[in-house]
């Protein structure tokens, strides 16, 4: 992999990683169209590390402000909606942690095909479509319950699927139950810094021993994929009430339609 492909590689993973959009579709289509080889693990793991820090910055004050609520939850005794939104988020990685541990490699091994990844960009594109649709979005962040943040939860463990879109299938999770656009986007968001930080810190684990890495190519990507991650974060979150979830339900028919085509020609 050269330096241009590492730049393309390291966007297209800081736009489409909070985006519903599917950060694995994308990737897959540099491989397929033009023939780019595989990143490599240290470059994967660079990549979600430009990520993590772009959303851990983005809501530095919501993190600092949740944790100091859990830890007087926990050693003080003082329970506030901060405090209960922080349980719910650690609530809601549990599924998707455990799924991830047990079954990721079977998950990675099998179903990381064109033919899986075009089916579930079309599929839970058009669940997304259905859930703005339907969904009342009349809860506020406030208003999350065990039960919710738990459906949301399960719905991230949909995510390990390739093509699914970790931040898609839990804006579906959250819309359908009723939650605003905003708070659906912002409870997912929160809800992707533990699970990141596990799966980055796996995919870590595996770099131990490693021959050489080339530490230019981990700037560039874990810098330009920070940086393009913060500007879509900050980007959605201002529009989503205005523009819905249509224009990226659009969008992913018309990608699932550009994988379908590239395997049957």
């Amino acid at each position: 992999m050269d330096y241009f492909q590492a730049v393309w590689l390291a966007v297209i993973q800081g736009i489409s990683e909070f985006l519903p959009i599917s950060s694995s579709a994308h990737l897959i289509l540099p491989s397929e169209i033009l023939g780019w080889p595989d990143q490599g693990l240290a470059f994967d793991v660079a990549v979600h590390v430009g990520s993590l820090i772009a959303v851990i910055i983005y809501f530095r004050n919501d993190i600092v402000s949740l944790t100091q609520a859990w830890l007087d939850s926990v050693f003080v005794r003082r329970h506030t909606p901060e405090s209960k939104l922080a349980w719910f988020i650690i609530l809601g990685t549990v599924p998707a942690g455990l799924t991830g541990l047990i079954l990721g490699g079977l998950i990675e091994l099998h179903l990381r095909s064109m033919s899986v990844i075009a089916f579930t960009t079309i599929f839970f594109g058009l669940l997304l479509a259905w859930a703005d649709i339907r969904g009342r979005g009349e809860r506020g962040i406030n208003q999350f319950t065990c039960k919710s943040a738990l459906v949301v939860g399960g719905a991230q463990m949909l995510s390990l699927i390739p093509g699914t879109s970790r931040s898609g299938v839990t804006i579906t999770a959250a819309l359908a139950l009723g939650f605003d656009r905003e708070t659906a986007a912002r409870f997912s968001f929160l809800l992707a810094i533990p699970i990141i930080i596990l799966s980055g810190g796996l995919k870590g684990l595996e770099l131990i021993g490693a021959e050489s890495v080339d530490w230019t190519m981990i700037a560039i990507g874990t810098l330009l994929s920070g940086i393009t991650a913060y500007l879509c974060i900050k980007l959605f979150l201002k529009v989503i009430q205005q523009i819905g979830m249509l224009p990226f339900v659009i969008y992913r028919m018309l990608l699932g339609a550009l994988l379908i085509y590239l395997i049957w020609q």
